[in-house]
């Protein structure tokens, strides 16, 4: 398994010192979660939550930034994507990964998803060197995750209801099993939303244990979409999940929520901006 001491959202230890770039180069989204705000609005610099990204950039666009990124930000140690979309709805992501690590064989190559994809995905993700997976699994029930997702889009349909559900965790507990095979290192992310899947932490972070997880996230709920009248959960409530994922998992409690397109060491200012100053759109997916 690749050394992750360096990698600043799977160690706390390196995280005030050690960099990472997200690459935005994913444009669309394959689930639909009933928490994601979608649609293209008006530039906001101060936006800080996923999915957001000043544009999407094509794979080639994506290398030549990281280029840049590199110059200006040189304890940069990871590259990796997370959005806006989903990096596994498009081949855009793996393409940029591949290049970043032809280019660039030095750095930790990670991806986010929602893990539907991700079994047909593997050997390819292996293969462009991606030593970094990070999965949000919201809920192993099926019951539990309609109310957070209203479906996914599936070969050309969309399924929802339970049936989308069950499709959508065995992929998610196939591909991770598969990706620790490969000896990935894997981080589940858990958006807790208060009222839905927050009686339901324990059950997520033992699945996640058994298919081959390192490491949970739990993060709080940013309220959107059809979710947006539901109430962040409080800290307390946020501490009492994260203690209870931890009977299963080691918790990671240094997130920051970073944006689709975020450059530097997180919690520091981020060098985005002088990346993407000359664009005005903000593609917007939020994922919690």
């Amino acid at each position: 398994m690749l050394d992750l001491t360096d990698h600043p959202c799977f160690s706390g230890r390196c995280a005030p010192r050690t960099g990472r770039i997200h690459l935005p180069v994913s444009p669309v989204c394959n689930i639909r979660c009933r928490f994601c705000a979608r649609g293209i609005s008006g530039y906001d610099q101060n936006a800080r939550r996923p999915g957001n990204a000043s544009r999407v950039v094509t794979p080639t666009e994506a290398l030549r930034i990281l280029e840049r990124a590199l110059r200006i930000c040189p304890e940069l140690a990871v590259a990796g994507v997370a959005g806006p979309g989903d990096p596994l709805a498009s081949g855009h992501a793996v393409e940029t990964l591949a290049l970043v690590h032809d280019r660039h064989p030095g750095l930790i190559n990670c991806l986010s998803t929602n893990g539907l994809a991700l079994p047909e995905y593997l050997s390819r993700l292996a293969a462009a060197g991606v030593g970094a997976l990070t999965v949000t699994v919201n809920a192993v029930d099926p019951k539990i995750l309609t109310r957070l997702c209203a479906g996914i889009e599936w070969r050309g349909r969309f399924i929802s209801g339970l049936v989308g559900a069950r499709r959508l965790i065995a992929a998610q507990g196939r591909g991770i099993g598969q990706a620790r095979d490969l000896g990935l290192g894997i981080k589940v992310n858990l958006v807790l939303a208060p009222g839905i899947n927050d009686r339901h932490v324990e059950e997520v972070a033992r699945a996640a244990a058994a298919w081959g997880a390192g490491f949970i996230n739990v993060i709080p709920l940013l309220p959107a979409g059809e979710l947006a009248d539901l109430p962040p959960p409080s800290p307390e409530a946020l501490e009492a999940a994260r203690e209870t994922a931890g009977r299963h998992l080691p918790v990671f409690r240094h997130c920051h929520r970073c944006r689709a397109d975020a450059c530097g060491v997180p919690g520091r200012a981020d060098r985005a901006r002088e990346l993407y100053r000359d664009f005005g759109l903000v593609e917007t997916f939020s994922h919690g």
